[in-house]
This record gives structure tokens, C-alpha cells and sequence, in this order.
């Protein structure tokens, strides 16, 4: 049994009525999720030649899970075309995920997924994905992204419109509260699906569980993180409270990714406890310094370019005090980057603005003058965002490793950070053919898995930008066709 068991609250019992032709079959293939990989997974499945059935626990209106949040997926490819701007070989995009974190869960799953990511985005394209030209921006990803027109939530709704037509069952409101199994447990016969008409009972051949991570379930969090986890925020839906990876756990699925593991960013302290989105995300932190309550910095604030060092500032402010931090820049930077959200803090003297910001004033400016000898006993040279430009400081602890200049200029600006947690890595494991591993060995028979609910096998302590997309879409179509496969035969 897994070691997490339980961790999910019962739900009061759901009586079971309402008619729905839909719970009265057998579907070949029941995909529990409503995002990228759910989507993924349900239309692979449905090419295969399988009847599926789609469970999006969230109401139509915000359906698509953390989906709906993304801009862009990260793919190998051998050439420019009117979306990338360059080539990006499979052996770059394996050097950048290894220089991530501590790289890969599993190596093999990892070469996997980048192999198949050169075919995504025809794959996308076939099935109603629109693309836009290349975006400039603090994340620089012109060559190694692609980036959806319209943004996730058109993604998803072209997805849904594309399920419709391919005669997918899709119901909202539909929660997977629990899966039954065979008499020796290795396979699901039915799930019993809480609904706003009441608990449903439904057959499957196969199941595929698409349905996120726990980050929205903040007990769940608290188990790793104790109480610092009552400051998280969390960028996506409340739905994603893992349920489903409960359940698979409970009922003897292998465990697979870091229990402490999420991809997780820095983002405005005033953004809402959930769904937030990717609107809230902070991109000022190479431009200037970050401090945390005590007004001193912790952590190299210009450690590597953005797109490989942006996603381990939620992790940073996760072990600050009290879980907060603060983005500090001058004028001479400001509109550099994109604004805040909510907007900025601004005082005409370092002490007036670590006053609005609730920092002791001493402390900021004694940190500031710290950094800014630091900067002038460094080596200097042109500053720019291009690359790394090895602007750094000298003589300071941590250090700025590039893009160090003085922070001189008034106004200065300033913005309250907390961690904004996307998804968590903990989840199940996989086999190539993405069916869910039991902790005794072999698998459980008829159960798949894709995207956040299994990234724990590629991912380990950092993210790659896009990269989430990435997973969710390859093991959404093997995990689909082989879903698909199993319940045809």
C-alpha cells in the first residue's frame, strides 16, 4: 500500500439517480481529466478506433485544468519554420532538461519524451491547434517554443470543439470519486463518478488518468512543507486537489517523483489563492535583487538565463521566512520586462519604498549599498538580456553571477513575491507504454497515465519552460492509443 494513502478527505455519500444515457454503457476507454493530456488522451484513443468517455471534474466554463494557463510547448525540432526561429536538436533539448534540477527521473522515459516531441506539433496542428509567430520576451524561447495561438485556453477549446466532432462523450461536473477493481486488483471494472444529479456508476475496458497533481490540496502540501505550505498560492484550479492519484496510490500503484517536488514560480503576493494563472508571474528578478522579510538577498539572483532559472523562485521563496520575498529594481530597468500585475510599488528613496513594502528600511538600503560595491568591484561590460553577459559582483555572498548593475536610479520599484505552485512531480509510475506500475511489480492492468499525474517520471527538481506541455501531449497520445489498444483487442 502506498505510504500516502488517505490523504484525500471521503466525500459524503452521493445517491445514486439522475438518468444519463452516457453512465448506462460500456466505454472502451474512460479518460479522468479535462486539460492538455486528458484532451491528448481521449482524441489518440478515439483515432485508434475506441469509444471514450470524458470526465472533466471542473464546469465547462473552466474546463482545461492548468492548461488553460499555458502559452507555449517545447519540442525538438531540425529547422526554423514561420514558428521557431532555429533548430533545436533532441541533444540540445536532453542537455537543457539535464541542466535543470537534477535532471531526469528516468533517463529512458526522458529520451523518450524528447523523441516524440518532434512529432507533436503536426500531430497538434491535425487535430485544431493554431500556431503564432515567434513571441520576444523576458523568457527568450523565439527558437526552442512553440507558442499556441490564442493561448491555452484557445488550445483547449479547439481540442474540445475537435473531441466534439470526433463523437467523444464529454461530461462536466464529473468527479472520479472512485475506481472499482477486479477481484485480484490488477484492473479497474468501473469508476463510481460524483456528478451534480448524483453518484454514477461506469463501466470501462480502460481507464486513463489525466487529472493533475494535489498542488491545490494544501494538507496534502503541508505532509512535505509543514506549515510554510499555508502561503503558497497556487497558480491553477482548485480541482487539482489529486484525488485520482490517491486513489491509484491506495490501491498499490508504484510511486514515482519527489514528494517535496513541484514546478513552482515566483509570482505577486496579491494574486488570488487559486487560478491565478500565468498572468501573475513576476519577471523582474534578473533586472534587479531579491530580499527576503529580513531585507537581505539569499540566492544568486542572475544565476543563469531566465528561461532555465525562473521556475526554482518559488522553491527559493518556499524556504524563505514567513515564505515571502521581495523584487527590488530603479528606473533604470523599469519597462524592461513585463509590468506586474497588479502593478508596482514605487518611492522616491530606497527607504520609502521598503516602508510601503512593510521591510525595514535600514536593513534594504544597508543590502542595496552591499550590492552596489559588489557590482562596482566586479568586472563590468555592456548589460544585456541577449545571454549571459558576466556583468557580476565581486566580494558578496550570494552572489549575482550576470546582469549586475548598480541600483541607483530613483524611482525605485519594488514587488512582493510568493511561491506560485503549477503542479506537483509526485505522482505514479509508468512504463513506456504509459500503464501505471504496481509497487509489487508488473502493472495495473488497464490503467494509463498522463501528464502532471505521471511528470514525476521525467521530472525530478526543476522545469524547463513549456516542457509540462511537452509530457502532458506525448504520453497523452501513447497513453491514449494504448488504452485504446488494450480495449479493442
Amino acid at each position: 500500500m502506498s505510504r500516502i494513502a488517505g490523504r484525500v478527505p471521503a466525500r459524503a455519500a452521493v445517491p445514486d439517480n439522475a438518468p444519463d444515457a452516457a453512465w448506462d454503457r460500456p466505454w472502451d476507454v474512460v479518460v479522468i481529466g479535462g486539460g492538455n493530456a486528458a484532451l491528448v488522451s481521449a482524441l489518440s484513443a478515439t483515432d485508434a478506433g475506441a469509444r471514450v468517455l470524458l470526465l472533466e471534474r471542473a464546469p465547462a466554463v473552466y474546463r482545461g485544468g492548468n492548461s488553460r494557463h499555458t502559452r507555449n510547448i517545447r519540442c525538438a525540432h531540425g529547422a526554423a519554420d514561420g514558428y521557431v526561429t532555429g533548430a533545436y536538436p533532441r541533444a540540445e533539448l536532453r542537455r537543457d532538461l539535464d541542466g535543470v534540477g537534477t535532471g531526469p527521473s528516468d533517463e529512458a522515459l526522458a529520451d523518450l519524451t524528447i523523441a516524440e516531441s518532434e512529432t507533436v506539433p503536426a500531430w497538434m496542428a491535425a487535430h485544431g491547434a493554431r500556431w503564432q509567430p515567434a513571441l520576444r520576451g523576458t523568457l527568450g524561447l523565439a527558437r526552442t517554443n512553440r507558442f499556441f495561438l490564442g493561448g491555452g485556453k484557445a488550445l483547449v477549446n479547439s481540442y474540445y470543439r475537435t473531441a466534439a466532432r470526433a463523437g467523444i462523450t464529454v461530461r462536466y461536473d464529473a468527479c472520479a470519486a472512485d475506481l472499482e477493481w477486479s477481484g485480484d486488483g490488477k484492473s479497474v471494472t468501473a469508476l463510481r463518478v460524483d456528478t451534480p444529479a448524483g453518484r454514477r456508476r461506469v463501466a470501462a475496458k480502460a481507464v486513463v488518468a489525466a487529472s493533475g497533481g494535489f498542488e491545490a490540496n494544501i494538507d496534502w502540501l503541508a505532509r512535505y512543507w509543514g506549515d510554510a505550505a499555508r502561503n503558497y498560492l497556487i497558480r491553477g484550479p482548485r480541482y487539482n486537489d489529486g484525488t485520482v492519484l490517491d486513489l491509484l496510490l491506495r490501491a498499490g500503484a508504484a510511486q514515482m517523483g519527489e514528494e517535496r517536488g513541484f514546478h513552482a514560480v515566483a509570482i505577486d503576493a496579491r494574486s488570488p489563492q487559486y487560478d491565478g494563472g500565468i498572468a501573475t508571474r513576476l519577471d523582474s528578478i534578473p533586472f534587479g535583487i531579491v530580499v527576503n522579510a529580513d531585507g537581505r538577498r539569499f540566492y544568486d539572483d542572475g544565476e543563469d538565463i531566465w528561461p532555465k532559472r525562473y521556475a526554482i523562485w518559488g522553491g527559493n521563496l518556499a524556504r524563505q521566512p514567513g515564505q515571502i520575498g521581495f523584487a527590488l529594481w530603479d528606473e533604470k530597468v523599469n519597462g524592461s520586462f513585463l509590468p506586474p500585475m497588479y502593478g508596482a510599488y514605487r518611492g522616491t528613496s530606497l527607504a520609502t519604498l521598503a516602508g510601503q513594502l512593510g521591510l525595514d528600511a535600514g536593513a534594504v538600503t544597508r543590502t542595496v549599498e552591499e550590492f552596489n560595491a559588489a557590482v562596482d568591484r566586479g568586472p563590468g561590460g555592456e548589460f544585456t538580456m541577449a545571454g549571459k553577459d558576466g556583468r557580476r559582483t565581486e566580494g558578496i555572498d550570494p552572489p549575482k553571477s550576470n546582469w549586475a548593475q548598480r541600483i541607483d536610479t530613483p524611482p525605485f520599484y519594488g514587488v512582493p513575491m510568493r511561491p506560485g505552485i503549477t503542479f506537483t512531480y509526485l505522482g505514479v509510475g509508468v512504463t513506456d507504454k504509459a500503464r501505471v506500475r504496481s509497487d509489487g511489480g508488473g502493472t495495473l492492468g488497464n490503467v494509463f497515465a498522463a501528464g502532471e499525474i505521471m511528470s514525476g517520471n521525467i521530472l525530478s527538481s526543476g522545469y524547463l519552460a513549456g516542457f509540462g506541455m511537452t509530457i502532458g501531449t506525448v504520453w497523452g497520445r501513447i497513453a491514449g492509443l494504448e488504452a485504446a489498444r488494450h480495449a479493442l483487442r
